[in-house]
């Protein structure tokens, strides 16, 4: 195949596992060689003429983006969620926007119940405790030094019960733990989870764990009045996005020391700026959003990533697709966005 004749893709970041190796030859690709994320106008630049994306959750493809990229005729994100594309957009342009789902339940899970943990025994003071030598022969045993919270036998509120809330509770489960879940869609709950409503979740969850999508509705979820429900001493994760906790009330309920502890792999604005007051809130575990962060996960992840590229660029259906009305041929938005580039007779498949 000549060079010419091969399409064009803007990669946002190289993957692991070899997986943008395995494209050599295919295609013609260009890949952002960092550091960090490509700024909003050089990626505008590197996608123009290009007819496939492949980014991450961090890349904004928003609909100024998308207009200026004609010959785009794939977005392939290396993530599960895809609130950073705007998929409406993308489906009136006839583009199929590929996600990765299903990968990471297992390893977001083993990230919260972590945080819950390490939040709960104090891990990261006792070990800062121990690194500036303030463990002496003087302190070598104290009755107070370090008193955390049992998680066994304690009780887990789990807001949201999708795929990793409820690995999340299957994990609790093991630690002899009563688990309380709320949902926003009603619905039978997993074996060994009681349902009730939120403020009662709230009200009885010594450790609450969050892993609702973030939408409209859930921006804001856990305020000053949701924080104050839950008792005193309780510990907070949130794994899901930054906006459903309110970070302000979170610091103030952790000064305050109504909470013990929190943590939190997600923010409002992320990275976390060196002003954050989350920075130097007391007793908060801070990760830097590494939840589906395992050498397998995030292999599959690319891997997932690149099957949906290929079939984008072959005009085939993506084996994951995040907005598949786009292959609603008969609808009028779709007719209309193909007429538009010069597709007026073949639809993807």
């Amino acid at each position: 195949m000549d060079s010419d004749s091969r399409p064009r893709v803007f990669a946002t970041r190289s993957l692991p596992g070899g997986a943008l190796e395995a494209l050599t030859g295919e295609l013609e690709l260009e890949v952002w060689p960092g550091p960090g994320a490509p700024a909003p106008e050089v990626l505008a630049r590197a996608v123009a003429g290009a007819a496939g994306l492949l980014c991450l959750l961090t890349d904004r493809v928003d609909a100024p983006l998308l207009a200026s990229c004609p010959e785009l005729r794939v977005v392939s994100s290396c993530s599960v969620g895809v609130d950073h594309v705007d998929l409406a957009v993308a489906t009136r342009r006839g583009i199929p926007v590929g996600h990765t789902p299903g990968v990471l339940t297992e390893t977001t899970a083993d990230l919260a119940f972590s945080l819950l943990m390490a939040a709960a025994r104090r891990i990261p003071e006792a070990d800062r405790f121990v690194r500036e030598g303030h463990w002496t022969p003087a302190r070598s045993w104290e009755p107070d030094l370090m008193l955390g919270r049992d998680v066994y036998g304690s009780t887990l509120g789990v807001i949201g019960l999708g795929a990793i809330g409820r690995a999340v509770a299957r994990r609790a489960q093991g630690f002899g733990m009563r688990v309380l879940g709320w949902n926003r869609t009603p619905g039978k709950a997993p074996p060994g989870v009681e349902q009730v409503p939120l403020d009662a979740l709230l009200r009885q969850s010594a450790f609450v764990s969050v892993h609702v999508a973030r939408t409209d509705e859930t921006i804001g979820l856990l305020g000053p009045r949701e924080l104050a429900f839950l008792p005193s001493g309780a510990v907070l994760v949130n794994t899901a996005r930054g906006g459903i906790v309110d970070e302000v009330a979170l610091v103030e309920a952790l000064r305050s020391g109504r909470l013990a502890g929190a943590g939190l792999d997600v923010y409002e604005q992320e990275p976390l700026p060196p002003d954050s007051p989350l920075l130097a809130a007391p007793g908060l575990v801070l990760a830097p959003h590494i939840g589906s962060a395992s050498v397998a996960t995030r292999t599959r992840m690319a891997e997932l990533s690149i099957a949906n590229l290929r079939a984008g660029l072959a005009g085939e259906r993506l084996p994951h697709c995040a907005n598949p009305e786009v292959y609603d041929a008969h609808s009028e938005e779709g007719q209309r966005a193909r007429k538009s580039r010069g597709e007026t007779t073949r639809a993807p498949r």
